[in-house]
């Protein structure tokens, strides 16, 4: 990905996308900015294949084709108060990573990997009987 600081000055940053089981409607991009640790957002799947097609979202992650006609590359702002970051990418590496995500787990099956939040009690029931044995 290109990390626009101007419309005059940007620079290629690796990033690696990231998607798990474990969080389906979630993906993760960790960007590697030299001289920094990595910074690692977090931000919904379906965002990110929308954005992909037209403008998305109203928060701290919005993502939209660089130009609507063509769809060559994709624009990802990434905002925390008044400080923003811009990237760029083309636009077919993220299909290809949303189309293996979609393998995985296909849009609108996420539900289907289970109870989340039962498995989570469950978990911590077992935590709290195992220290209440100790």
């Amino acid at each position: 990905m290109s990390f626009l600081v101007s419309e005059e000055l940007s620079f290629r940053i690796p990033v690696e996308l990231r998607y798990e089981t474990c969080d389906p409607y979630a993906i993760r991009l960790t960007f590697h900015l030299p001289g920094d640790a990595p910074v690692t957002w977090a931000f919904g799947r379906e965002l990110l294949i929308d954005g992909v097609g037209r403008p998305c979202g109203d928060g701290d992650v919005r993502v939209s084709p660089a130009e609507p006609e063509t769809l060559g590359e994709v624009l990802i702002r990434l905002q925390v108060g008044g400080d923003q970051a811009l990237f760029r990418s083309s636009t077919a590496p993220l299909v290809a990573f949303l189309d293996r995500t979609d393998k995985l787990v296909p849009l609108g099956q996420e539900g289907a990997l289970g109870d989340f939040d039962a498995h989570l009690d469950e978990a911590l029931d077992r935590i709290l009987a195992d220290q209440g044995a100790g």
